[in-house]
């Protein structure tokens, strides 16, 4: 792990968790870590058992929504069907700005992972697992590859195919309705269907707008639907870790709603960049301060964004607890714990615009009111940042927008944009007026992280370059005229 701030004694990341001390590079110093005894308890007790285990632990989805894991797993071992292929998928499609936790995850303890997905395909009866994540991910990509070599040669992974699939640098790639598309050699566009009424190379085609001629909803049933189950990479290994040490130790972390621990990102304003692991429940202030170091010299923290799927947080809510229930209680959510920190010389209209512009280039496009609308609302905030629009024009279009844009969405994408930008003008209302009366730079508002070395973030500069319809320019590109 790439950081060179000491980690205070209340945040001190054990030796059990996810993210390891030194990076784990072979089987053999895996095992004398504990590796693999989870899978043999997981083998022993046999399925239902092991479902109970995750269930009793509390382990929540780490992609984001936050989901009882053991739900979702009883749910695909209901589904699959004798005539099915049934599929374990681990989503590493990290896209969420701000967020910097599964590269390090598949980076520095691929094995941990792969067991934890190892252990799914041995309890909902699949007989493949698929590991997807990003081209761009190289340092993760060399690391998984030769821990599956070094699975496949022990007999470890025996009854399970294991394959890796490298996907695009695209936003929806990390949907999980999407993330199967791709697999199958689609570009990222969410279905209708849920990965566990229809997954993987079923008997029909599959496609983004269509759900496929033998499967609508309402509709017949096909034999074969070939049910996926999709966990982010973090939530498979915190099931290793739970089938190794047990359900009750895992909730001696963390809170009752939300258990365990956590990686978290911090990035933005603050004085060093991070990625660390530490138990839920302890504030956001305690992260930002203890482990970022706070914001700026001279600066007080002014708003906090847990990526762009949750409502802006203000300095006020910082003493919230990190935890689901905690972040919602304010009016957040934990999303994929990667904080966005805003200091007092951030005007939040270009926060605003840079949040709304990646979503409206990021969406797919098959949905009209999410790419039209999410399209109005980033070329009015850009207008604001050039001082070429109204207020009163602004929130004309805002307010038109924002109440059409989810209609007949198939993602939460849009959803996102509405939740965003209504809490931005909520909770900051002067910033539109004040936005008018000096410059700034909006493009460094939303950290796209490809590293972080040292407590610095390492930044995608073409980010900005990308165009509405995912095709990359040699600059900038600004929505409207400019």
């Amino acid at each position: 792990m790439t950081q060179s701030l000491a980690k205070p004694r209340a945040l001190t990341v054990a030796t059990s968790w996810a993210l390891p001390d030194r990076p784990v590079r072979d089987l053999r110093q895996f095992r004398t870590q504990g590796g693999m005894t989870g899978l043999h308890k997981a083998l022993s007790i046999g399925a239902d058992a092991t479902i109970d285990e995750v269930d009793q632990a509390g382990i929540r989805g780490r992609g984001g929504a936050g989901f009882p894991t053991g739900r979702k797993w009883r749910s695909l071992r209901e589904a699959i069907g004798d005539d099915d292929a049934g599929f374990v998928v681990i989503n590493g499609a990290e896209g969420e700005p701000g967020t910097f936790k599964d590269r390090p995850l598949l980076r520095d303890n691929p094995f941990l992972v792969l067991e934890g997905a190892l252990i799914a395909a041995h309890t909902i009866g699949a007989g493949r697992i698929v590991v997807a994540t990003k081209a761009r991910f190289d340092s993760a990509l060399a690391s998984v590859r030769a821990a599956i070599a070094e699975l496949e040669t022990s007999g470890l992974a025996d009854g399970v195919a294991i394959e890796v699939i490298e996907g695009p640098d695209s936003y929806l790639f990390g949907e999980e309705t999407a993330l199967l598309e791709v697999i199958e050699g689609e570009d990222p566009l969410p279905r209708n269907l849920a990965p566990y009424e229809y997954g993987l190379f079923t008997t029909s085609p599959q496609l983004g707008w269509s759900a496929g001629s033998d499967h609508s909803p309402g509709g017949p049933t096909i034999e074969s639907a070939n049910p996926a189950l999709v966990n982010n990479v973090e939530t498979y290994a915190h099931v290793a870790l739970v089938m190794r040490h047990g359900a009750d130790w895992y909730r001696t972390m963390g809170t009752d709603e939300s258990p365990g621990p956590t990686i978290v990102t911090i990035t933005g304003d603050v004085q060093r960049s991070v990625y660390a692991e530490v138990a839920l429940g302890i504030t956001l202030r305690t992260v930002i301060d203890d482990l970022a170091g706070g914001p700026r010299v001279g600066r007080s923290v002014k708003a906090v964004m847990s990526g762009v799927s949750n409502r802006i947080l203000s300095a006020e809510d910082l003493d919230a607890p990190l935890s689901y229930e905690g972040l919602a209680g304010v009016g957040g959510g934990l999303g994929s714990a990667g904080f966005i920190v805003f200091d007092d010389s951030r005007n939040m209209i270009d926060v605003a615009y840079a949040a709304l512009r990646f979503l409206h280039v990021e969406s797919c496009g098959q949905c009209n009111p999410c790419k039209t609308g999410t399209g109005a609302m980033a070329t009015a905030l850009e207008d604001v940042v050039f001082g070429e629009k109204t207020i009163d024009e602004l929130m004309r279009i805002l307010v038109r927008s924002v109440s059409t844009v989810t209609d007949g969405s198939r993602c939460y994408l849009p959803t996102q944009s509405q939740l965003l930008i209504t809490s931005i003008f909520e909770r900051f209302p002067l910033d539109a007026h004040e936005r008018r009366a000096r410059s700034g730079d909006p493009w460094s508002a939303l950290p796209k992280l490809v590293d972080i070395r040292d407590g610095i973030a390492v930044l995608d500069d073409r980010a900005s370059h990308k165009r509405p319809d995912w095709s990359i320019a040699e600059s900038p590109v600004w929505l409207g005229r400019r």
